[in-house]
């Protein structure tokens, strides 16, 4: 659903997204929002869908899904041959 809409910029810079804009959005109550300038155009995004998009990209890309505790000793291996070749 695409519409278009003028919010009122406040002095001090705060602005209120209109019901409308928050439902399209899905976002309800006080919410976390990833905001995006490119140039003078603004993106909002509620984090949960950026989230979302992330895991999307890294399940598409990985190529070993391997753990945090696997990721973390394959490093550590790397920094010892590392070492090991500078001696």
């Amino acid at each position: 659903m695409a519409f278009v809409t003028d919010v009122k910029l406040a002095a001090n810079g705060r602005m209120v997204l209109p019901q409308a804009v928050r439902e399209a959005m899905g976002v309800s109550g006080e919410t976390r929002i990833i905001v995006t300038v490119d140039g003078p155009e603004v993106r909002l995004s509620p984090i949960a869908n950026v989230v979302t998009k992330l895991q999307a990209l890294y399940r598409e890309n990985v190529r070993d899904d391997a753990d945090a505790a696997s990721f973390l000793e394959e490093r550590r291996a790397d920094d010892i041959d590392t070492e090991d070749a500078k001696a």
